[in-house]
């Protein structure tokens, strides 16, 4: 009999010592430190809209996104519209036709308004200068990928070109000399010759 009560007070102790064990203090790592493989592994476990914003939705995402980057000559990053970054390189290499906007040929404002139909699904005018009267001015500082960059050749002289900027001081244009192509705001050229940016509004 006393050992059956033994055997008992045993049992139950080895069961609260079970429930009462302590867990690892070590954090955990929030969801926007989650490598690519664990935000992959994630995403098939959760529904789209329970994933955070910040993960990554498919394992596809982080090759793509550096794969348009490393054409652009800029630094990846996953906020960026994918589908603006991707259409851009799809006319990379383009040449220049002026008063055209097709991947036969195409100047700098048609480049633009292609663009822009394809990806906002949004009608620009069809020349830099127009465009430049319907945009919303910001500053330098301020530019964000997808506005406009227009360019001038001195104090009132007329806008002559116009193209998209990207991010890192990088935009895209149809230039006279090569086509489309990604360009930096650094350059002497276009340094000299850069007059404002302009955000297209979606009214």
């Amino acid at each position: 009999m006393k050992n059956s009560i033994l055997y008992c007070l045993a049992a139950a102790s080895m069961v609260l010592s079970f429930y009462f064990e302590r867990t690892p203090t070590t954090s955990q790592p929030s969801s926007a430190a989650l490598a690519p493989q664990e935000a992959s592994f994630l995403s098939g476990l959760l529904a789209p809209d329970d994933l955070p914003s910040n993960v990554l939705r498919t394992s596809s995402d982080s090759t793509e996104y550096s794969k348009y980057a490393q054409r652009l000559g800029i630094e990846p990053s996953f906020d960026d519209n994918k589908d603006l970054l991707a259409t851009v390189v799809s006319w990379l290499g383009t040449p220049y036709r002026y008063g055209s906007n097709s991947k036969s040929g195409t100047d700098c404002s048609g480049f633009v308004t292609r663009v822009f139909k394809e990806v906002y699904g949004i009608t620009l005018q069809r020349s830099s200068r127009s465009m430049f009267e319907k945009v919303k001015h910001v500053q330098k500082a301020e530019m964000q990928t997808g506005d406009l960059v227009f360019f001038r050749r001195g104090p009132g002289q007329p806008i002559y070109h116009v193209g998209i900027y990207l991010k890192d001081g990088k935009f895209a244009h149809s230039a006279c000399g090569g086509g489309v192509m990604v360009s930096s705001l650094h350059q002497a050229y276009y340094s000299r010759n850069f007059y404002a940016a302009g955000r297209v509004e979606n009214n």
